[in-house]
C-alpha cells in the first residue's frame, strides 16, 4: 500500500508541476526526475508483489538507479544558477547508464519465458553485470551527492555576497533532501529493498512539495534597485588619497588614517580597482551606512546598495570583503545588530517588543535576528537585554 501511495503522489506531483505557470528549466528537470522516480517505484512494486512476471517487457532495468544522481546534480545546478555555459555536456552524465543498457541488449533480446527464467534464478548468467551495476550505483550516488552539496555550499557563499537576508533563498530544504537521498544510498548499500523504497516514498513527497513551492532567485526578476537614493561620488581631495565629505568632517581625519592603513595592504590586480578608488568607495560606504542607514531596508541587496553608491557591484563586494573581512550579508547584518544595540536602551523604545525593534533595524525574521546577533555579540538578544537591565514588551 505504501508503494502505491508513493506512485500516486509522484504522478500527482508531476501533474501539478506540469500545470505550473511560468515553469523554469529547474521545474522541467524536476518533472523528468519525478517521472523517473514514478517509473522506478512502479518497477519495484511489480517486483515486490511478484507481478513483474506478468510484464516481462519491464524486466532488466538494472542501470535505472544511475539516473537519479545526474538528475539531482542537474536540478541543483539549475536551481542555484550554476548550470554552466556548455549545456551540450549535460548528456555526458548519462553515458554510464547508456553503456550498461547496451550490455543488457542480449537480455532484452530474450523471449519472455527466458527473461522470467533468469529472474527466477536470481540473474543467472548476468551475475557479473549485476555486480557492476550495483557498484556503479553506489559510486554514482556518493559522487553526485557530494557534487550537489558542493554546489549548494558555493551557492550559499555566493548569495551571502549579494543579499542581506538569505533565509528564504538559501535552499536549506534542498540540502536536507540531498541528505535524504544520501540516506537512501546508505540503505541501498546496507539495507533491504523495502527499506530503500519506503524511504524513497517519503523522499519524493518532500521533493515534490518543496520543488513546487520553490522560487529560484536566478529565474525571477532582479532585486529592486530603484527605491534607494543614489549617493553621488565626491571628487578626491587634492592633498589626500581619500575623499573628504563635508557632512562627516567630525570623523574624516580618523577615517582617513584608518583607510590609508588598510588600503596599503589591499590589492586589486584582477578587477582593475585601484587602492585610491577602493578607499573612496569604502568611505562612501561608511558614510552611507552611518547617515542613511540603508541596512534597515530588509530587502537590501548588493546591487541596490551599489546603485545607491553609484559604483559597480563587483567593486563594492571587493571593498567590503577586503576592508571589513566580511561578506555583504555579514557586513549588513553586523550593522543591523549595532543599530539594535543602539536603539534598545533608549527610553522611547521601551514600548517595542524585542522582535519589532529587530524588524526596525532591517531583520526580517526571528531566526535571522537571533543567529546574527549571537554571532556578533556571543549572546542571544534576550540575554543582552537582561545584561542591560532593561525590559522590552
Amino acid at each position: 500500500m505504501l508503494y502505491l501511495t508513493g506512485i500516486v503522489i509522484t504522478i500527482f506531483l508531476v501533474i501539478l508541476l506540469t500545470g505550473k505557470k511560468n515553469k523554469t528549466r529547474a521545474d522541467r528537470i524536476l518533472i523528468v526526475w519525478l517521472c523517473v522516480i514514478a517509473f522506478h517505484l512502479v518497477l519495484f512494486y511489480l517486483f515486490i508483489t511478484g507481478k513483474i512476471y506478468n510484464y516481462p517487457v519491464l524486466m532488466g532495468h538494472l542501470p535505472y538507479p544511475l539516473l537519479h544522481g545526474p538528475l539531482l546534480f542537474l536540478y541543483t545546478a539549475e536551481l542555484t544558477g550554476q548550470r554552466g555555459k556548455n549545456r551540450i555536456a549535460w548528456p555526458l552524465h548519462f553515458i554510464p547508464v547508456i553503456i550498461l543498457y547496451l550490455f543488457l541488449i542480449p537480455f532484452f533480446s530474450l523471449s519472455p519465458a527466458e527473461k522470467i527464467n533468469v529472474y527466477r534464478h536470481k540473474g543467472a548468467g548476468y551475475e557479473g553485470l549485476i555486480q557492476v551495476c550495483f557498484v556503479a550505483t553506489v559510486i554514482s550516488g556518493i559522487a553526485y551527492i557530494a557534487a550537489s552539496l558542493f554546489l549548494l555550499r558555493r551557492y550559499k557563499k555566493s548569495i551571502k555576497n549579494e543579499f542581506s537576508n538569505i533565509e528564504k533563498i538559501n535552499l536549506a530544504w534542498l540540502r536536507y533532501l540531498i541528505y535524504g537521498l544520501a540516506v537512501i544510498w546508505i540503505a541501498i548499500i546496507f539495507g533491504s529493498d523495502p527499506v530503500v523504497f519506503g524511504i524513497a516514498v517519503v523522499f519524493v513527497f518532500f521533493l515534490g512539495y518543496f520543488g513546487i513551492r520553490q522560487v529560484g532567485i536566478f529565474t525571477t526578476a532582479h532585486p529592486r534597485t530603484d527605491k534607494l537614493q543614489t549617493f553621488p561620488l565626491t571628487p578626491i581631495a587634492k592633498d589626500s588619497n581619500i575623499p573628504i565629505y563635508p557632512e562627516q568632517s567630525q570623523y574624516a581625519t580618523a577615517m582617513q588614517l584608518e583607510i590609508n592603513a588598510i588600503a596599503s595592504k589591499v590589492k586589486y590586480e584582477k578587477s582593475g580597482l585601484g587602492e585610491q578608488q577602493a578607499g573612496r568607495i569604502y568611505e562612501q560606504l561608511v558614510t552611507c551606512m552611518s547617515d542613511q542607514k540603508l541596512f534597515s531596508d530588509s530587502e537590501l541587496t548588493l546591487a541596490a546598495l551599489a546603485n545607491a553608491l553609484d559604483v559597480h557591484p563587483n567593486h563594492l563586494s571587493q571593498v567590503i570583503n577586503s576592508y571589513e573581512g566580511k561578506s555583504f550579508y555579514d557586513y549588513i547584518n553586523f550593522h543591523r545588530v549595532e543599530e539594535f544595540k543602539r536603539l534598545a536602551p533608549l527610553p522611547g523604545n521601551r514600548n517595542y517588543t524585542l522582535l519589532s525593534l529587530a524588524f526596525e533595524c532591517g531583520f526580517n525574521s526571528k531566526t535571522s535576528f537571533n543567529r546574527n546577533f549571537k554571532k556578533a555579540t556571543g549572546v542571544s538578544p534576550s540575554e543582552y537585554i537582561q545584561q542591560l537591565n532593561i525590559s522590552l514588551k
